[in-house]
């Protein structure tokens, strides 16, 4: 079920980048960066005392449909940046979670003065995506070990770091994690997500943190709903939580942002 699942998403993610390439080759994204401004810190703004907040705008998830409606990416970056959140996520996906690169570039110019950093959240396998994402504003981007072997997720970090890009990698188990630490990653997202149940339990970044080495930044994903989850996971050692639906289904989403921050 898992297989098929995620290969029905690649099957698809292929099929739009291979279509991308004809509407806008590589060598004309390339040409694009030398005029693009450097990206913001990543990792750099998830390093603090506490438990630094990812704060993810989706619009949709396959199992619970639209999150949120009217949606509009800006106006949510805005409000998790003025209430303390310390970089966000965009999903871009657009055939299963209905985002949309635009959101993205949209989200980095729309909070101005705010500055923080963007995430771009996607299944990303090709270096084509990696030199899009930087094109289109993204400072980060996500790599899920589950879709990808050791040697391409050497080759798309290598290819981050020369784009003055960093890479959230992604890891479901301790096979995963073995693998994102053998190829090198620096910041290791803990999915807490179960891909055969679909079910939550935060435990598992609990149990993976004591086998991350000293001086990787730790983030857990999925399932965090409450500022409880968020303190159980700072005893653990947590640097880092990415959040979406907890926020995004918030009567108030500044509030449920404070909440998670702890202020």
């Amino acid at each position: 079920m898992v297989t098929t699942i995620l290969n029905q998403i690649v099957n698809k993610k292929t099929e739009r980048v291979m279509e991308q390439k004809l509407t806008m080759p590589l060598h004309v994204l390339e040409s694009r960066i030398p005029e693009l401004a450097s990206p913001r810190n990543f990792s750099g703004a998830l390093w603090g005392s506490g438990v630094r907040l990812i704060a993810e705008v989706k619009k949709t998830s396959p199992s619970k449909g639209l999150l949120r409606s009217p949606y509009d990416p800006v106006s949510l970056a805005c409000t998790y940046a003025e209430n303390g959140a310390g970089a966000i996520s965009v999903l871009t996906e657009s055939d299963h979670f209905h985002g949309s690169l635009d959101h993205l570039t949209d989200v980095k110019k729309g909070m101005g003065e705010l500055e923080l950093p963007v995430l771009r959240k996607d299944f990303i396998f090709d270096p084509y995506q990696v030199v899009e994402s930087r094109v289109a504003g993204a400072d980060a981007i996500l790599l899920i070990v589950g879709i990808l072997g050791v040697n391409q997720i050497k080759e798309l970090l290598g290819l981050c770091q020369s784009l003055w890009m960093q890479a959230l990698v992604e890891v479901h188990s301790e096979r995963e994690l073995d693998i994102a630490l053998n190829a090198g990653a620096d910041i290791i997202g803990i999915n807490n997500r179960n891909l055969s149940t679909f079910e939550t339990d935060i435990s598992l970044s609990q149990r993976l943190r004591h086998l991350i080495p000293a001086g990787k930044i730790v983030v857990a994903e999925s399932g965090i709903k409450s500022r409880e989850d968020v303190v159980q996971l700072k005893k653990a050692r947590i640097d880092a939580v990415l959040v979406g639906e907890a926020i995004m289904t918030a009567k108030d989403i500044g509030a449920k942002v404070r909440e998670l921050v702890g202020t």
